[in-house]
């Protein structure tokens, strides 16, 4: 059972979490959490045990364990002035990072567009939703599924995935370790504003791929070629026979 008290007790933010919002179960956090007129005030957090339809990128399907995982949503709807919302989920995977590192001394990596990695193995994915009134984003809800005490995966996936409890053998509590993300997640909101640059090289840091040869794929479509860099606005920039191309979404293997 999640404790909300001892949650609260090392939740150290100013607006990030500071409406939270615990349910045993949800159609998914981000589509409550976009569509609610109760819960609406900025940097509220829904939390739910299960999501009857937890989603990644693409409409895949996320499946979590009941009281095993972090499934979460935080909402934005005031002084939305970002770049690319496209920065907000490279942070958020900084923000991760950090609070794993932190707390649990885990060698942890991140695989662009969206994923958290622990040793090569995928242990948190994140989906940024928005809606928007013509050029002006009026709601942004920034979706995180984190595995912590899932004793085993089954079935097939596109990256082996792992959890806290499997690279610790043993079980961690999950109210401190959702503080210490949205503790950092505030911190990296405030950086993404005044110093995006920090935001984009603490990323970088951790993303093993940059530098390879890659293989993209998106939709119908696929390319080839040396993941070179990401540019300002956290799109990739990948070298290819024909020059430098900047790729906005896709789903990255080595080639």
């Amino acid at each position: 059972m999640f404790s909300i008290e001892e949650f609260d007790i090392k939740l150290d933010t100013e607006l990030i979490g500071r409406n939270f919002v615990y349910m045993e179960e949800v159609d998914s956090t981000n589509s409550f959490i976009m569509g609610s007129r109760e819960y609406n005030s900025n940097g509220t957090v829904a939390m739910a045990e299960y999501q009857l339809k937890g989603r990644g990128r693409k409409q895949r399907s996320w499946v979590s364990s009941k009281d095993q995982a972090l499934t979460f949503s935080i909402l934005l709807n005031e002084d939305i002035n970002f770049k690319n919302i496209n920065l907000l989920s490279l942070g958020a995977a900084v923000s991760i990072a950090q609070a794993l590192e932190n707390l649990h001394q885990l060698n942890v990596g991140v695989k662009w567009p969206n994923d958290v990695l622990v040793d090569g193995k995928k242990i948190a994915g994140i989906l940024i939703e928005s809606t928007s009134k013509g050029s002006k984003l009026e709601k942004i809800a920034i979706g995180i599924g984190l595995n912590v005490n899932q004793p085993n995966f089954t079935g097939k996936f596109n990256i082996r995935p792992t959890s806290i409890r499997m690279e610790l053998k043993k079980p961690v509590g999950r109210e401190r370790l959702l503080s210490e993300i949205l503790n950092r997640f505030e911190e990296m909101m405030q950086d993404l504003k005044i110093n995006s640059d920090k935001i984009l090289n603490d990323w970088k840091s951790r993303c093993s791929l940059i530098g390879e040869k890659i293989h993209i794929v998106e939709d119908d479509k696929e390319k080839f070629g040396i993941f070179e860099d990401i540019d300002q606005n956290g799109f990739m920039l990948l070298k290819t026979k024909e020059g430098i191309e900047t790729i906005q979404v896709g789903d990255v293997s080595i080639k």
